[in-house]
């Protein structure tokens, strides 16, 4: 981990998007520790509202589910276009994750 963490991606071991088949997007935030997850798990930091921004998709949508034993965030959303429509960009949804994983952290308090 960067001795200056400024992204989500710093404190994570692994941020990735996949298929939730052909109607959804699946994101895994795998964090290194406790500590980062603390970050990242918070509704403060990353809530709904926040990945509706991020993805332009409508907040009600979106699914954040925390998993404190793991250290991990997984959230889903439902795809723009079906899998492999003819407007599909990314038919595996591989490279959803990467406004997720660039994602500012938060500014310290005091």
């Amino acid at each position: 981990m960067p001795d200056n963490p400024r992204t989500v991606a710093d404190l994570a071991l692994e941020v990735r998007s996949k298929n939730a088949g052909p109607f959804w997007v699946t994101m895994e935030l795998f964090m290194r520790d406790s500590t980062g997850y603390a970050i990242v798990a918070d509704p403060g930091y990353l809530d709904e509202a926040v990945v509706a921004r991020l993805y332009r998709v409508a907040a009600d949508t979106v699914q954040i589910f925390r998993l404190p034993d793991l250290n991990v965030v997984k959230i889903s959303f439902p795809r723009p276009v079906p899998q492999g429509s003819l407007h599909d960009r990314d038919i595996h949804a591989g490279q959803h994750h990467v406004p997720l994983a660039l994602l500012p952290l938060p500014h310290p308090s005091g």
